[in-house]
């Protein structure tokens, strides 16, 4: 008699990530030539600056490039993000100690809890926010406490509610992202400090992620800014959509020494380093001037221009001052269930857009628009989209 093998229990906790089983089913449209325009995935479409791909291929050349390296990365590496930080968000980091390179800023939402969360420890995640935030603290075995982001606020956390969620006790890590996504909303200075009182008053650990701060924004910004921040928060930050090199894999994670330690400690049981030759482009990238993103920033503005056009096309209203890689719009009146839009929108005009709503409750209502498609193709999806009938 054969015994049944079950999975562990995070296996049915845990929903597939949305955009897997929705890429399948667009790719099998387009497998039946149906030519779906895709304003979905965030994920840059642009080459890196040619200077660090020539970089890449060269140091792949290089004999003995290919052996492991460790999780900390080449001191290099760290010492050109710290130059970074210091150059675009007037942060001091010390290379040795505060900062430490990462595959991908999403791998480091995974070891910053497993740095810090015990099963049952509480954890802050926004709503509307990142699907990982609440995934990976799922499979920790953490308990995942929402806070609301709202438009009436402009998408900044309330903190009367958050005083009464910490007031409860068990709070250990709280989750900010800002440019927000979805939302595309900024955060203030004052925003930030605001977030480092409530978290060294309540013994909560501040976990900024700071992908999109390059992305039509003249000012970006860091909580790590902030006189005292690095007592209680750590910033992750990415190559990826800064630097069109989100398949490289390229992230960091800054914070004090102490925390940046027991970060490492986990990721050094988990990975074997980065491939060398993409650390040593990546120091070519961090090292680019302010004429690399006012010419990213260019393509992006003008590709902005025809999403709203297509949110104006499809009904939707939105916040002209939104930051970042994406349009985030709300449905006409006429329309309440943003996963039937959608689905509308792909199917009748072939165009894959995002509901709100796997963001959160808060994101239902609404869709979202990625500027990751060439401005042809997005001038496509606004012809599309003109002919339905919302």
């Amino acid at each position: 008699m054969e015994i049944k093998i079950n999975p562990a229990k995070r296996v049915d906790e845990i929903k597939e990530y949305w955009f897997a089983g929705k890429m399948r089913e667009v790719a099998q449209m387009n497998a039946e030539g149906l030519d779906v325009v895709s304003l979905g995935v965030g994920g840059p479409d642009r080459m890196p600056a040619v200077e660090v791909v020539e970089t890449l291929c060269s140091s792949a050349r290089t004999p003995g490039n290919h052996s492991y390296q460790i999780a900390a990365g080449l001191p290099q590496l760290r010492c050109a993000m710290s130059r970074w930080y210091k150059r675009n968000y007037r942060v001091e980091l010390n290379p040795d100690s505060e900062i430490l390179p990462l595959i991908g800023s999403k791998e480091g939402v995974l070891h910053v809890g497993l740095a810090f969360l015990n099963p049952g420890d509480k954890v802050l995640v926004p709503n509307p926010g990142y699907m990982t935030y609440t995934g990976v603290n799922r499979m920790l075995g953490a308990e995942v406490i929402p806070y609301d982001l709202c438009a009436d606020n402009g998408w900044q956390p309330d903190f009367d509610q958050l005083e009464e969620i910490a007031s409860k006790g068990g709070v250990k890590l709280m989750w900010v992202n800002y440019p927000n996504m979805p939302t595309g909303a900024l955060a203030t200075r004052e925003l930030f400090e605001r977030l480092i009182e409530f978290g060294r008053r309540h013994g909560i650990v501040i976990a900024h992620d700071n992908p999109y701060s390059f992305i039509l924004n003249d000012n970006p910004m860091s909580i790590l800014e902030v006189e005292g921040a690095k007592d209680i928060a750590i910033e992750l930050n990415s190559l990826s959509k800064s630097h069109n090199m989100a398949g490289w894999r390229m992230g960091m994670v800054s914070s004090n020494a102490e925390f940046i330690t027991w970060i490492r400690k986990m990721k050094s049981n988990i990975d074997s380093g980065q491939f060398k030759p993409i650390m040593e482009a990546a120091i070519k990238a961090l090292d680019l001037d302010k004429e690399w993103y006012k010419e990213l920033n260019s393509v992006y503005g003008a590709r902005r221009k025809v999403a709203e056009k297509i949110m104006e096309a499809l009904g939707c209203t939105f916040d002209p001052s939104q930051r970042g890689l994406f349009l985030w719009g709300k449905l006409p009146e006429t329309h309440k269930d943003s996963a039937v839009f959608a689905d509308k929108v792909l199917h009748e005009a072939k165009v894959f857009i995002v509901p709100g709503f796997i963001f959160g409750s808060n994101g239902e209502g609404y869709i979202r628009i990625s500027l990751c498609a060439t401005q042809e193709r997005m001038l496509t999806a606004l012809e599309r989209v003109k002919s339905l009938k919302i």
